[in-house]
């Protein structure tokens, strides 16, 4: 795991340095930097953008991986950086250094990610002049032997960016599900790209501009979603995209997408025997390490299903890693000691403090340099630092409620049917006045409100309004809140309302909220986090069943659920669903509300200009009283309002 970083048009040494700098969390084991300068686009006729894999010998350019390399400045107005920060994982050897160069100098590439499948492809490229044993490798060897068409045979998290001299060419590329972040940015001639909005900020062609649009979007849902960041003129390359920059105009394609199939033919007897088969690939091909590997274990079912695969295909005791709460609602500790001890683990175990968990609230503001309100980025910190003083790359849960259903909101779904009507609303209004309020996890109250927020929605807009914020007030005027969600339901059209939540989750809360989130938060402690649950074969797999596989009556993650009922114990495979959360609205009220009225005081929050003054107080005054519950619209206005003491000015 890596960061990457770099810039077609002006730019010099000094440049690229500042930029990959940033990126030192992600990458502490090494740093290299590729610059060519004084090179001319050439005139190449258009039919050559997706042509011969035979390009031009290079004449006139100037390009050295720098151990050594050019000095700064530019020659002719125009060059190119490729910057690299490198976690080592994979060929810890000298011959595993990036910025990599093929074997006859032509192609550069910086990586970030691992390809699975890397020795397969390797193994299909015969004659190539190996040097090392890297992925990285066999990419170039790939992209020179199948040109652009390499991304298609290559199953792993990615996102790369690659030089290539002949053609004048910059390409860049992101993994199917987009694991592995990818942003870039358009400005005059320039084009700049990072693995963090913050390496993009250090180059002197990028204007800082807050999109209104954005931010609307970020407030309504917690996130902003893709391809759009929080500044206007950068983006986040598309999953499954791969864009070419070249003779100065860009093109993107998609490589990959979800699609569905509507199988009947295979019975459940037949399914699940399947399912295990891809799991297992799954889980063993991302066991392939150089480095000290674990298992994130909270003892939900998902990271207990790794778990369990992941021990199977070890000779060895695996590691696993859990930490637990002093505040019982939401500690899972037990239930992870519990899979250990069946799948005769080795467990380390940390039971987190209030004040421990706190303590570390102020430094999000410097981890996420585009604003992400979810508060399980606290443990998932936390869990990240315990897990990296014992290993390097760890393995995760992530994906299994987008892939099998496992949300409340999908059983909220078959619900709506029934209580969308003024009857139905009656009822749960009069629920939840009845219901006690509480700072618990999940608790009545709450779940009824969510349930209620949602009810009168447009059904294409539901599942956000859910997931999202209830309050309107401080949402700014934008062209269109749902154009990204409308956009995904009119691409999935042919599908079934089931398989279009799916790929609708699949496409924004997991990729722009839950990945984003842990990417920073393991990145911030130097961790390598993977997700078997996202290989795209075993989605491939999963997507192809009649939705009724998956999304089974009422009950969430039914056919997971069938597979490992014989693997893990029945308390494990039938628990509800927990979450990854710590007391924030408990803590707003309490021990945080000083630091609360401080983020959020009113001259803070007219400084930035960003919402409301007025109404954040109000949010503010009414929690820390106890008379509504606001810990998720806190939040968001919180990790806001840290985001722009730090970012956005």
């Amino acid at each position: 795991m890596c960061g990457i970083a770099g810039y077609i048009g002006k730019g010099d040494r000094a440049i690229l340095e500042a930029m990959t700098s940033t990126l030192t969390h992600r990458g502490p084991d090494d740093a290299g930097f590729f610059v060519v300068t004084g090179r001319k686009f050439s005139s190449r006729s258009e039919e050559n953008f997706f042509g011969s894999n035979n390009p031009p010998s290079v004449a006139g350019a100037q390009s050295r991986s720098v151990s050594g390399g050019l000095p700064g400045g530019e020659r002719g107005g125009w060059s190119v950086g490729l910057g690299h920060r490198r976690l080592s994982i994979i060929d810890l050897s000298p011959t595993g250094h990036q910025p990599m160069q093929s074997a006859d100098g032509t192609v550069t590439i910086v990586f970030n990610g691992e390809i699975y499948n890397f020795q397969s492809i390797r193994d299909e490229l015969k004659g190539y002049p190996w040097r090392g044993t890297s992925d990285t490798e066999v990419i170039l060897a790939a992209y020179q032997a199948y040109g652009l068409e390499c991304f298609k045979k290559m199953n792993g998290m990615f996102a790369l960016a690659l030089y290539d001299a002949p053609r004048d060419r910059l390409v860049m590329a992101r993994d199917r599900l987009g694991k592995k972040p990818l942003y870039w940015g358009k400005f005059g001639g320039t084009v700049v790209f990072g693995s963090e909005l913050k390496a993009l900020l250090k180059h002197p062609a990028i204007k800082k501009e807050i999109d209104q649009n954005s931010l609307a979007k970020y407030l309504a849902f917690d996130y902003v979603p893709t391809p759009h960041s929080i500044f206007k003129n950068i983006y986040k390359l598309e999953a499954g995209h791969y864009l070419v920059y070249e003779r100065g105009g860009i093109k993107k394609q998609p490589f990959w997408d979800i699609t569905f199939g509507d199988r009947h033919d295979l019975t459940e007897a037949q399914v699940l025997p399947e399912l295990d088969k891809h799991l297992a690939r799954s889980v063993s091909s991302r066991l392939v390490s150089d480095v000290p590997l674990g298992i994130f274990l909270s003892g939900g079912l998902d990271s207990s299903t790794i778990a369990y695969y992941a021990q199977k295909a070890s000779a060895q005791k695996i590691k696993t890693f859990s930490i637990g709460f002093t505040e019982k609602s939401f500690d899972e500790s037990r239930y992870a000691r519990q899979v250990a001890k069946q799948l005769a683990t080795e467990h380390y175990e940390q039971i987190v403090t209030p004040k421990e968990a706190q303590d570390i609230i102020p430094a999000i503001g410097d981890i996420l340099d585009e604003p992400v309100a979810d508060y399980s980025i606290i443990p998932t910190l936390l869990l990240s630092r315990f897990t990296r003083k014992h290993v390097t790359v760890a393995l995760g849960g992530d994906g299994g409620d987008e892939l099998f259903f496992g949300y409340p909101t999908f059983p909220a779904e078959r619900a709506a049917a029934w209580l969308n009507n003024p009857l139905g609303k009656g009822l749960l209004t009069f629920l939840k006045n009845l219901a006690p309020r509480s700072n618990q996890h999940f608790h009545l109250r709450f779940k009824l409100e969510r349930l209620l927020a949602g009810l009168g929605s447009d059904p294409r807009h539901r599942h956000h309004d859910w997931m999202g914020n209830r309050t309107s007030g401080y949402e700014l005027q934008t062209t269109d809140l749902y154009e990204d969600v409308d956009g995904y339901f009119e691409q999935y059209k042919n599908a079934s309302r089931w398989q279009q939540l799916q790929a609708l989750y699949l496409r924004t809360y997991l990729m722009d909220q839950v990945l984003v989130k842990v990417d920073r938060a393991s990145m911030a402690a130097s961790l390598e986090v993977r997700a078997p649950f996202l290989d795209y074969e075993l989605v491939d797999f999963v997507t192809s069943l009649h939705y009724s596989y998956t999304a089974h009556g009422w009950q969430t993650k039914y056919l997971l659920k069938r597979l490992m009922r014989d693997k893990l114990p029945a308390e494990i495979v039938q628990r509800k669903k927990q979450g990854f959360a710590v007391p924030v609205g408990a803590w707003f009220a309490g021990e945080l509300a000083p630091m609360l009225r401080d983020v959020l005081s009113r001259s803070n929050v007219e400084r930035a200009g960003l919402v409301d003054p007025q109404l954040v107080e109000r949010l503010v005054e009414d929690h820390i009283a106890g008379r509504v519950d606001y810990r998720k619209e806190l939040w968001n206005l919180f990790v806001l309002h840290q985001w722009s003491d730090k970012w956005g000015h």
